[in-house]
């Protein structure tokens, strides 16, 4: 969120404001959420400070999950993911996969989807402006996919690095923190998700119904009677990390947490969002309906309120050791070979 509140047609981050957005809630919400994240903003200063890299602790896990202000999350998410001390180890890395040889069948698969990125947003309408952030993710999105080849560019990298972008645009040398941001998720927070194959997004999806099993039977029989993949559920919340998914703040509250915990912080998200709608999941009577539901909820009023999202991640929730997610991985591999 911008540190600010301002009625306009669009957002703090430069997305358009659609005629039916509940200006009322979100305006009582604002005027709630701005003075604790004020407050925030001090303690953060003083946990960042001068460094490069910040320690895993339960100090800085309980003030990830409390929200980090705007201000301070650029610098936040790179000491808090590593990046930075990673930039700070390969100075001239990005500037040298911008200046090889492009691979020419990943600069046409970037550039088709440069313009399916976040078409609402003012900063990716168009590449004619002085704002215009699509060279920029052009740029990012190259340099990605030489720097990992076995990877080169997947679907829904552009989200991801869009919206990271949006985030780090008023920082120094943004470009290239958005590289290791991006690259940093790729092969130390996410390894595998960003596949062609997409085996490990899938492999979560299959883990992410036997966690609805677990934390809520009644909810994983009657999906399953309703013969609803998994995948058709979830795959877009993991493939972009729910950008272009849930409302901004949201997601980048749901970052917060990811860039200091790890992956399994997708799955709490996930079950929030599934296990919030119970009810409504209950009533559905077919396949069709059940789609329709999430497409909607994803956007609803819980949603929008992030401070409520992100305590029912961890109150609501409530236990998820890594150990059963990985003992599921295995037992759901077989489903997705």
């Amino acid at each position: 969120m911008s540190d600010k509140i301002a009625q306009s047609d669009i957002d703090g981050y430069g997305f358009n404001i659609s005629k039916s957005f509940e200006h009322t809630v979100y305006s009582e919400f604002v005027s709630e959420y701005l003075p604790v994240m004020t407050r925030r903003a001090r303690r953060w200063q003083q946990v960042i400070g001068n460094k490069n890299s910040i320690a895993k602790s339960g100090t800085v896990k309980r003030f990830c999950r409390k929200g980090i202000p705007s201000a301070e999350r650029p610098k936040a998410w790179m000491c808090l993911s590593g990046a930075n001390e990673r930039m700070k180890n390969n100075p001239h890395l990005y500037q040298q996969m911008l200046e090889m040889d492009h691979n020419k069948e990943l600069v046409d698969t970037i550039t088709l989807d440069i313009h399916r990125t976040f078409p609402d947003n003012r900063y990716f309408a168009s590449n004619q402006s002085a704002t215009s952030l699509q060279k920029p993710l052009f740029n990012i999105l190259i340099a990605v996919g030489h720097r990992n080849r076995t990877i080169g560019y997947c679907q829904g990298m552009n989200f991801v690095a869009g919206l990271l972008l949006l985030v780090m645009k008023s920082e120094d040398s943004y470009e290239e923190k958005v590289f290791w941001l991006m690259d940093t998720l790729i092969n130390n927070i996410l390894p595998e998700y960003f596949h062609p194959d997409m085996h490990a997004v899938k492999l979560d999806q299959e883990v992410l119904g036997e966690l609805v099993r677990w934390k809520a039977p009644d909810i994983y029989h009657h999906l399953e009677l309703q013969g609803l993949s998994w995948c058709l559920i979830g795959m877009k919340w993991f493939i972009c990390l729910f950008a272009d998914v849930l409302p901004v703040d949201t997601v980048l509250r749901i970052w917060d947490c990811l860039f200091n915990e790890g992956q399994k912080i997708l799955m709490r998200a996930s079950l929030v969002i599934i296990l919030s709608n119970r009810d409504k999941i209950l009533r559905c009577t077919n396949f069709s309906e059940v789609t329709d539901l999430f497409k909607e909820t994803v956007l609803g009023k819980e949603s929008l309120h992030c401070h409520s999202f992100l305590h029912s991640m961890f109150k609501d929730i409530g236990s998820l050791p890594m150990a059963r997610i990985n003992k599921l991985r295995r037992l759901c591999e077989s489903k997705v070979v």
